[in-house]
């Protein structure tokens, strides 16, 4: 007796998940008629948080689906902006994505970062407990029951990583803000405040500075703040552009 087959498509920015075989088009492929179609998509290797829509013969259907004999599913990719719904957006980030940590911080964005490696049920349970999305490229990860929201970090250069995270979620931005090193919100110090944390070239140099209230640490406009600036910009014109 031959095996109920239906025919499955995945949108062409999803084919990176799927083998070269299945990325050319409609494939056919074997369901038990227990399994739902979320299920097959993961099996396939998709993690649900890059599914928009799933598609068959024509008609939105939920993950819960059971794919019958012959259908023709369609897997879609998010749409963008993504919208997440029920609490405030930020993010949490794993252990290999420092440096989008720091740029979203840099930004104003609310984002959480594990610098050491919790594992992946600590991570879960800190994007539910806290209602984060979570940010990884670990797409075992992404497949977590438990975790609140979630999505995959397309790219290993930090400056692609940040245009997606930003096209894909247009978090609201407030540069200078937030503390780079533990998220905290600043605020504006004196040079007396901050004294402690100065060399003296520094001290001499500067007299506009901010303060972490978290972590107490000090910033000012220094040797690096061209290159900042810069980041900055460039994510708030691309801000103006989606608007």
């Amino acid at each position: 007796m031959t095996a109920p087959e239906i025919h499955v498509e995945v949108a062409p920015s999803l084919a990176l998940f799927v083998p070269h075989g299945r990325r050319g088009g409609a494939t056919a492929l074997a369901v038990d008629g227990v399994s739902t179609l979320g299920h097959v998509v993961e099996s396939l290797g998709v993690p649900l948080t890059e599914v928009g829509a799933l598609v068959v013969d024509g008609r939105e259907v939920p993950v819960s689906h059971i794919p019958a004999d012959g259908e023709s599913v369609t897997v879609r990719e998010v749409q963008r902006p993504q919208r997440v719904p029920g609490a405030p957006l930020r993010f949490l980030l794993d252990v290999h994505l420092g440096t989008l940590a720091r740029r979203l911080r840099l930004l104003g964005v609310d984002t959480a970062y594990e610098s050491t490696d919790i594992g992946d049920p600590a991570l879960a349970a800190r994007s539910a407990a806290e209602q984060r999305v979570m940010l990884s490229r670990d797409r075992g990860l992404l497949r977590r029951r438990e975790l609140w929201a979630g999505a995959y970090v397309y790219s290993t250069r930090p400056e692609d990583q940040l245009h997606d995270i930003l096209d894909r979620f247009a978090p609201e931005l407030r540069p200078w803000t937030r503390c780079t090193a533990c998220n905290g919100l600043l605020h504006q110090a004196t040079k007396e405040e901050v004294a402690d944390q100065l060399e003296h070239g520094t001290h001499r140099s500067y007299d506009v500075f901010a303060q972490c209230n978290e972590c107490g640490r000090a910033y000012w406009k220094g040797a690096h703040h061209e290159q900042l600036e810069a980041i900055v910009e460039a994510a708030l014109s691309r801000g103006d552009q989606g608007s």
